[in-house]
């Protein structure tokens, strides 16, 4: 017995036209390329640390606890260290017009280490170089 017309239909490859839409496989395999892609875009980026209050995070070595739009306060001590290059422990006039604010106006520097230094043996201790006194009110 040989096979009818319609069995051999069924067993043949469909041709494609040019026209067809296309099948499951084809949109299945562009979706697959395209997961992929967005995938590994994602995991290049590094996500930032989440800020408590949702603003921006902070920069390295700032406190989290400043106010917005105010510099983060740094600590006296690290300053200090900075400054005093020589190491004795104290800084001398000549320390401090070398540093930032001297370099910005050292008239300026000049006046507010003599308000600092309390003693007035023209070094500043840390002890004075820490005081609360002598900084500007309208910054």
């Amino acid at each position: 017995m040989a096979p009818s017309l319609e069995t051999c239909r069924a067993v043949e490859p469909k041709k494609q036209n040019k026209n067809q839409k296309p099948t499951m496989k084809t949109i299945t395999t562009v979706l697959a390329a395209l997961a992929l892609g967005a995938t590994l875009s994602i995991a290049e980026d590094k996500p930032a640390a989440p800020a408590k209050d949702g603003a921006a995070p902070a920069k390295e070595g700032a406190k989290p606890d400043a106010p917005k739009g105010e510099k983060p306060k740094r600590d006296p001590a690290d300053v200090f260290k900075k400054l005093d290059t020589n190491g004795d422990g104290k800084i001398s006039l000549d320390e401090f017009k070398a540093g930032p604010a001297g370099k910005k106006d050292p008239a300026k520097a000049e006046e507010f280490f003599k308000k600092k230094d309390k003693d007035g043996d023209g070094f500043l201790s840390l002890e004075e170089f820490s005081a609360e006194g002598g900084k500007k009110a309208n910054k």
